[in-house]
């Protein structure tokens, strides 16, 4: 077991925005109240453009998964995932092949809500109320054993989580321990919010997380690389999120902030 600060259970907190639901409302979606969109409406209006620092998020999400089912991998765990609509991993990985198995967690309880009346018909995909921070809740839960064959390889997914982990919560001995129990040919996709590329933008979206319910916390490039430990760095490195594998006609100039540092790394 990791030590932890994280509670078995975290309480149902709706006045204050939490952060599954913020990136909800910046994609568009329902799954989300007005507190959450009021506060991606004043970061907009405050980091004109950041909308599209968590589209391309979702988009780097996407072409990871593209890319790891053409490696041949077929099941998928993805913690923190927050509300799986929007072109998440069960919805890219259906135009491939009807053989996959996704494990969604997530620790905030409205969001697992959401999260079940959207998967109640999707036989290959289910969600475990936990939080990441005690891989076992994940892992050992009856989600995992029913879906996730952790003999066979998998790929693991971070996308933009990590940050929400303080620095007592000792992440890297997290990201270690679940590098020590995939098998080899295992995958881990990582995302994580970096002040490497534009610091002020950086500071200015960790002071308005602050006061919500889900404090962000910023690392060097260096640190999040930290986090793949002695796995192999898949093609084309780790980097600024839309320099990953980008698509035909595709620009980072798109971007008018890069905030969000991460890659792909594969179990020898």
């Amino acid at each position: 077991m990791v030590p932890t600060s994280a509670p078995q259970a975290r309480a149902i907190d709706i006045d204050r925005p939490c952060a599954a639901r913020i990136h909800n409302a910046f994609l568009g979606g329902s799954h989300n109240f007005g507190i959450d969109r009021t506060f991606a409406e004043q970061l907009e209006n405050e980091l004109p453009g950041i909308t599209e620092t968590y589209r391309e998020s979702r988009a780097f999400l996407h072409r990871t998964v593209e890319h790891l089912i053409t490696l041949g991998v077929r099941q998928f765990v993805d913690f923190g995932s927050g509300t799986p609509t929007i072109g998440h991993i069960h919805e890219i990985a259906v135009r491939y092949t009807r053989d996959f198995r996704v494990l969604y967690s997530d620790n905030e309880p409205l969001t697992v809500a959401f999260s079940r009346d959207l998967l109640a018909r999707q036989p290959t995909a289910e969600i475990v109320e936990a939080d990441c921070r005690r891989p076992e809740a994940v892992l050992d839960s009856p989600q995992a054993a029913e879906l996730i064959d952790l003999t066979q390889p998998i790929a693991f997914v971070f996308s933009s989580v990590l940050h929400f982990i303080a620095d007592h919560d000792d992440p890297a001995g997290l990201m270690a321990h679940y590098r020590d129990h995939i098998p080899a040919g295992s995958y881990l996709v990582i995302s994580h919010l970096t002040d490497h590329y534009d610091p002020e933008p950086a500071r200015v979206l960790a002071d308005r997380y602050a006061n919500t319910a889900d404090p962000v916390h910023v690392r060097s490039t260096a640190h999040i690389d930290g986090f793949f430990g002695d796995f192999e760095i898949l093609a084309p490195g780790t980097g600024r999120l839309p320099d990953w594998r980008p698509e035909p006609g595709q620009r980072s100039c798109q971007q008018k902030y890069h905030l969000l540092h991460g890659g792909v790394a594969r179990k020898p």
